[in-house]
């Protein structure tokens, strides 16, 4: 295509885009609803997100030393694969059938990571495998970790794609139990992340410099399995993910994703499916969630660091997925300091009994931070087990920031078998959820149809609950 071609319509997807979110975020600044059709702004954020091309050159990790058959570390054949389709401007990394042992992956710009039919990526269980450590984040707070299996650092135009599997090979023996539960194999005696975790908090409140907040050897933060942190133009395709040994998919202040296709079943501990943090223009679309935590949870960092960075995760468009085991099906929280905006949830299937709850929100005081403008329509659910739409700003103890909830539309929810709540609201007096709207809906087999502490602009129309009317 013409390249002038190219950028006018780029320029115009962009305009697009900007138009869309200037008309969502002028009402969120005065606590209302938008006006406009919210399908059509997630159809012009949809628009404005542009899947990447990669050149037309394969580099095969076979020809650069790469043994199959799970035993070879492989780790020196991939970086040099990537190394090299980078330096040639791009191209195809392709890991061939077979299986494939290896430590960390570092993607660059313009590699399109590609596993062919058959083909998995075995990622070894020692930990020094993910050294050195490298600039992450680890539930929401800046710091020095061990590096995620599969991750990106200020890089553009990457996948990850193929009908092959990413093995992250954690299990009751490794990885899991550094959680420090007994059911994910924690026994008395063994290291856990109980300590770190506190250290990490402490540094994160008294804000020493993230640089300086030094993990990894010696320490029991599991990484996140895949990590694109401050990047843009990214693809995941087709793969399926097992065996995480925490998140799955993790972007971090990064922006133009498009996650298609995939397979995402781990059952492991703090197993969530994809975990858009402080990022924006993201479309998750085609995937299967089978997880131990929860599907999609949206964040934008804990306390300190969520407000000193405050960058909010915006634009995010879900559709067409399938959603098994979880905590919760579409999830905002809890590390949602830097707010949460614009997000357009449809045509998903739910269905579970250990699946906790559909729409989840949970902040607390200590978090604070805005969550506002989510929409979700035409969502079928078979089972779930607490509720079917949670709002919680007691997630946490107290602190000094107050949390705001409001601008949540739900259309056409149906549920064939609740669980003990229709809808939970818990929040503060002084800032109540504000304007949930439910239309079009039935919830059935629930045994308590509302429980709502502190909610305004309640507005429920042609919605029933076990058969009956809801009013607010």
């Amino acid at each position: 295509m013409n390249k002038k071609i190219c950028m006018l319509n780029f320029n115009r997807l962009f305009f697009l885009s900007i138009i869309a979110s200037s008309v969502i975020l002028g009402c969120a600044e005065k606590g209302e609803q938008s006006t406009a059709n919210p399908w059509q702004q997630a159809e012009q954020i949809k628009a404005a997100i542009t899947v990447p091309e990669f050149p037309d050159t394969t580099f095969n990790i076979a020809d650069y030393g790469a043994v199959e058959g799970g035993e070879t570390k492989n780790t020196e054949a991939f970086r040099k694969a990537i190394a090299a389709a980078h330096e040639a401007g791009g191209g195809k990394v392709l890991v061939p059938e077979g299986t494939f042992l290896t430590g960390a992956i570092h993607l660059q710009s313009n590699v399109n990571l590609h596993l062919a039919e058959g083909a998995t990526i075995l990622f070894s269980r020692d930990p020094a495998d993910y050294l050195p450590v490298v600039f992450t984040r680890w539930e929401g707070m800046e710091l020095m970790n061990y590096s995620p299996f599969i991750y990106a650092n200020g890089e553009e135009n990457i996948a990850i794609t193929g009908n092959g599997t990413l093995d992250g090979n954690a299990t009751l023996e490794h990885w899991w139990p550094w959680k420090g539960d007994k059911e994910d194999g924690w026994e008395e005696g063994m290291p856990n992340q109980d300590a770190d975790r506190d250290s990490l908090h402490q540094m994160n409140a008294d804000q020493v410099p993230p640089e300086e907040r030094i993990f990894g050897e010696g320490h029991y933060l599991r990484p996140n399995f895949v990590q694109f942190y401050n990047s843009k133009n990214i693809l995941v395709s087709g793969v399926t993910l097992v065996r995480s040994p925490m998140w799955n998919i993790h972007p971090v202040l990064s922006e133009n994703i498009t996650i298609d296709g995939i397979r995402i079943e781990t059952l492991g501990p703090n197993n969530d499916g994809i975990d858009p943090e402080s990022s924006k223009n993201v479309l998750i679309t085609n995937t299967y969630f089978d997880t131990g935590d929860d599907c999609i949870a949206i964040k934008s960092g804990r306390n300190q660091d969520g407000r000193r960075i405050g960058v909010p995760s915006e634009n995010i468009v879900i559709e067409n997925s399938v959603m098994k085991d979880g905590h919760g099906g579409i999830v905002m929280g809890s590390e949602i300091s830097g707010g949460v905006r614009n997000v357009f949830a449809r045509n998903l299937q739910m269905d579970s009994p250990n699946l906790d709850r559909v729409l989840r929100i949970k902040t607390s005081s200590r978090r604070g931070g805005t969550t506002e403008n989510i929409y979700l329509k035409d969502i079928e659910v078979g089972q779930y087990k607490e509720a079917a739409i949670r709002a919680n700003m007691f997630y946490e103890p107290p602190g000094d920031f107050m949390p705001t909830i409001r601008n949540i539309v739900v259309e056409n929810l149906q549920v064939e078998d609740g669980g003990e709540y229709g809808i939970l609201i818990e929040a503060y007096e002084e800032s109540p959820v504000a304007n949930l709207k439910v239309i079009n809906s039935s919830i059935n087999g629930v045994e308590t149809p509302t429980k709502i502490n502190h909610a305004i602009g309640l507005h429920f129309e042609n919605f029933q609950i076990n058969g009956t009317a809801v009013t607010p």
